[in-house]
């Protein structure tokens, strides 16, 4: 049996190899075992951080054995506790719920699934992403997006110092990644929040991020997905943080009711608070990953308040799936592939209802949505819609919504205002004569001028419905404004 004191020389220089072992009888000669050996160990493995990247420790006596975790986490010679562990480094960790020492190099391998228990340890925002998005697909949005102090708070430290603490710790601006990528070959809206940062706490920057990331998939129509890990709103920000669960609610409104479009809550763990009060319970879809603690306010708050004992599986994935707050419990291992159908078998409904959109802001335009006008652009100067009738370009295959030529007369009153404009909607037309499509496409400097102007200017529209006396009948119609 090797001691812990022999650790560093045979495993971490050379490796677990029995025939290399025979290499060094003398240096294992008369080494002792037991605590004194895991000291030695924690002398040697030990680096200058205090993180332990040696083996664990094999003891043949009765005295338990001293693990890595153990090891660094323990007292230090003189008497002073020592820095606590920081599991984002060195060679192993321990799990949370089993205590089973693991491999971090094979954790990752597993997707951070406990070999012993099959617990789900934490991944990062950023781990999440290589697992669900197809490789090289990715493309973030907002990352320059960072959070600022409008109260000025103080606490044990100001504000602006645990925002710097954390950009430094985690290397991100905020507790939120989001972007677009490809899902097995489908396009979707994926954000992803990080509890490294301030616990995935929910401030203005991760409102906004969420809120703009909604308002380009449903301008794109893709299905939106968000992972949720946060210990609810950020207090430091007040009631700005809180203004953010209303913000998101509205915007996820537009894209689920509106535009008819998926959106998929995950939710890890833990998911509690705000998040669990806005836009984490309000998916299409809502799935959790298998043990995860989802609620609102703390078990132990909930116990003082009715004086109850509560369940042991309380607030657990599980317990909520058995009430019906949740859709699905996908352990990580199956979950991209189980979004896979979900979005695949949306995307196949034969008889999916097509959604408008009655109000939004456009600010400027993405290179993606540059590339679509161009070649829409394209396929029009060759001949309309691919069957040479330019006057059946329109938006949608119902009669009621707004044609191509209509928005293309709007947006001409609005630049170029002519004398008897009424309001710039879509029906109130110019007083000359309305302009051609085939004019505008027959100028060069059409496109140039559009796409310039859309890099340049805030577009604001919204879709008014006015009831005529038959209440039968609606006369809809689009308001645009450019800033």
């Amino acid at each position: 049996m090797l001691s812990a004191g022999s650790s560093r020389s045979c495993c971490v220089l050379r490796g677990c190899n029995g025939s290399k072992l025979a290499t060094y009888p003398k240096r294992l000669a008369g080494r002792g075992v037991g605590r004194a050996g895991g000291q030695m160990c924690r002398a040697e493995a030990g680096e200058a951080n205090g993180i332990v990247t040696g083996p664990i420790a094999v003891n043949p006596s009765m005295s338990p054995a001293l693990d890595p975790i153990a090891a660094a986490s323990a007292s230090s010679p003189d008497g002073k506790a020592s820095k606590a562990v920081d599991r984002s480094k060195g060679l192993w960790t321990r799990c949370d719920k089993c205590s089973t020492i693991l491999y971090i190099k094979h954790l990752k391998q597993h997707h951070h699934i406990c070999f012993g228990c099959n617990y789900h340890l934490k991944m990062s925002s950023q781990e999440r992403i290589n697992h669900l998005i197809d490789a090289g697909t990715w493309r973030a949005l907002d990352e320059t997006l960072s959070p600022v102090d409008p109260l000025e708070f103080t606490d044990l430290k100001p504000y602006t110092d645990r925002i710097k603490e954390a950009q430094e710790k985690t290397g991100l601006q905020d507790g939120v990644r989001t972007g677009t990528g490809l899902l097995h070959g489908i396009p979707v809206a994926l954000g992803v929040m990080d509890f490294t940062y301030m616990g995935g706490s929910m401030g203005s920057v991760v409102g906004e991020k969420l809120t703009r990331l909604i308002e380009y998939a449903t301008q794109e129509g893709m299905p939106v997905i968000i992972v949720c890990t946060s210990g609810g709103a950020r207090m430091q920000e007040g009631i700005f943080s809180l203004m953010q669960m209303a913000k998101i609610s509205a915007a996820l409104h537009v894209h689920q009711n509106c535009a008819n479009l998926l959106y998929i809550a995950i939710l890890t763990s833990p998911t509690t608070g705000g998040v669990t009060a806005s836009f984490g319970m309000l998916g299409d879809i809502i799935i959790a990953e298998p043990q995860a603690i989802i609620g609102f306010a703390g078990r132990r708050v909930i116990e003082q308040t009715l004086q109850e004992q509560l369940p042991d599986d309380f607030q657990t994935a599980e317990y909520l799936l058995e009430h019906g707050l949740l859709d699905l419990v996908v352990p990580r291992s199956f979950l991209k592939g189980a979004l896979y159908e979900i979005v695949d078998f949306y995307r196949a409904a034969p008889y999916k209802r097509r959604g408008t959109i009655p109000y939004g802001v456009q600010q400027g335009t993405f290179l993606t949505t540059e590339e679509k006008v161009r070649r829409r652009w394209a396929q029009w100067s060759r001949g309309g819609n691919g069957n040479g009738k330019t006057e059946q370009l329109t938006v949608a295959s119902d009669s009621a919504a707004v044609s191509y030529r209509e928005l293309v007369n709007s947006f001409r009153a609005l630049v170029a205002p002519e004398p008897g404009v009424g309001n710039g909607s879509s029906r109130g037309g110019p007083a000359g004569a309305p302009l051609d499509l085939q004019d505008l496409l027959a100028d060069p400097e059409a496109l140039p001028a559009a796409m310039d102007l859309a890099k340049s200017s805030k577009i604001e529209w919204m879709l008014r419905t006015e009831k005529l006396l038959d209440k039968q009948q609606q006369e809809t119609e689009y308001v645009f404004r450019v800033k």
